[in-house]
């Protein structure tokens, strides 16, 4: 689903400070009229890119279009930047109309799917056959969230970012305990962060989206992918399956038990009011996305430079099918090609594809602008104080046996609004497990 904290998912880096997040919050500056026909580096303009405005992820891509640019004479592509809300509006309307650019920057999973029913992308499946040096390039667990029916519309490219258990060390140290190897030791700590007065685990359950994190690795973990694949697939009463019901009850178990802190439905995300709290020794855990490291540096004074935090995968539940490998997140962002281009605007594309988004400058720029890219071998780029992170994270990416997309950006808008608001519900217990299964059934398809 895209909305506000998509952007902060998207796009805080290691290195965002507080001009960053600004940047965030207003997704950069509006986007240049998509008038005209030059391309910045001169020459005749004959693809275009439309994509969001604001760092980090701005210049680096403008930086890819020029090195472009600068050694295609022939096909030049002209970008177009726009702040996030307009950019979702904006492209919408244009692939409706058939006026979309020949470049269509997303998240892929669900909106890609409607682009795919309409016929408005290109099939990517014989064209990366064709160049498997390319597809080699970048991390196979990123193509899933750009994949339809068994086939690619859309190129994984700029970053990864898996979601996590962050803990607090020196909480772990005070009450005297180890990072836990599995879901039932991890439960088992409830009660002893309790005793000492400190919330198990942060959670701003306000903002929902940060509740569905929890759905994502416990159903994973508990059945593996299969289940929230046939969802995605759009098979009736895919919701139906013991192991969802399994997951809803461990959930609302958890509430019971008070894992979460006082007053968690009503902390945001926005707020980084959730951060705060594991940073500052309030809560000892998190379920959180790699970009939360970022957070916990700019915010947190000394607490990652001393070495207070760590992570891990999510922990394994006892006799669940799933790989302890999995993961969730984004695996990517995504690049399609428009079906409506013409030939020359086509070719470019895939020459873009093929070339300049799989060199080793795009991959030293996300790498510098603090992300884990999506291509493979960044590792060597890993340096300084947030080395062992990048590390770990490109360890996650690379190992995980399946990658998959946040499930409020794999879903139909109308899918993944029913089921943000069923979150929350669940949580703060005004459903049951069964009537939450019932409504969510109602919305495959749709």
């Amino acid at each position: 689903m895209f909305n506000s904290n998509v952007s902060r998912r998207n796009f805080l880096g290691l290195t965002a400070g507080a001009a960053g997040a600004a940047a965030l919050a207003a997704c950069g500056s509006s986007g240049p009229s998509d008038k005209g026909g030059s391309s910045s580096s001169g020459g005749k303009a004959v693809a275009t890119y439309w994509s969001l405005s604001g760092v980090p992820g701005e210049p680096i891509r403008q930086a890819a279009i020029d090195r472009f640019n600068k050694a295609n004479s022939d096909g030049k592509i002209t970008p177009f930047f726009y702040q996030n809300d307009a950019y979702k509006q904006k492209i919408k309307t244009a692939i409706g109309a058939g006026q979309g650019p020949t470049m269509i920057w997303g998240w892929g999973g669900g909106t890609l799917k409607e682009y795919v029913k309409s016929g408005q992308v290109e099939d990517l499946t014989s064209w990366l056959s064709q160049n498997a040096a390319v597809k080699d390039k970048i991390l196979p667990s990123s193509f899933g969230a750009g994949t339809v029916d068994g086939k690619v519309y859309a190129l994984p490219v700029e970053t990864v970012q898996p979601i996590v258990l962050f803990y607090n060390k020196k909480v772990f140290d005070q009450v005297g305990v180890k990072p836990p190897t599995s879901y039932n030791e991890m439960v088992a700590l409830i009660p002893q962060f309790k005793a000492k007065g400190i919330a198990p685990f942060s959670l701003a359950g306000q903002s929902r989206w940060t509740n569905m994190m929890w759905l994502e690795f416990m159903l994973d973990r508990n059945a593996g992918s299969e289940v929230f694949n046939n969802v995605f697939a759009g098979k009736p009463n895919a919701w139906s399956d013991p192991a969802v019901l399994d997951m809803l009850t461990k959930i609302q178990s958890l509430v019971d038990q008070g894992a979460f802190q006082k007053g968690f439905s009503s902390t945001t995300a926005d707020s980084n009011a959730d951060q705060a709290l594991l940073y500052t020794g309030k809560a000892a855990m998190m379920v959180h996305g790699s970009w939360s490291y970022g957070i916990q540096k700019d915010k947190g004074g000394n607490f990652v430079k001393d070495g207070g935090l760590g992570w891990m995968n999510f922990p394994p539940i006892e006799g669940g099918k799933g790989d302890p490998s999995n993961t969730v997140g984004n695996p990517g962002q995504y690049l399609s090609i428009s079906s409506k281009a013409t030939p020359e605007a086509k070719a470019a594309a895939q020459k873009f594809f093929s070339t300049t988004l799989v060199d080793d400058d795009e991959k030293a720029g996300w790498v510098k602008s603090g992300g884990v890219p999506v291509l493979k071998g960044a590792d060597s780029l890993f340096t300084g104080d947030d080395a062992q992170f990048l590390k770990d994270m490109a360890s996650i990416a690379q190992n995980a046996k399946s990658f998959a997309q946040s499930w409020d950006q794999a879903l139909s808008p109308v899918a993944a609004e029913t089921l943000l608001n069923n979150i929350a519900k669940l949580f703060q217990k005004q459903i049951s497990p069964q009537a939450w299964v019932d409504s969510m059934n109602g919305v495959i398809g749709k």
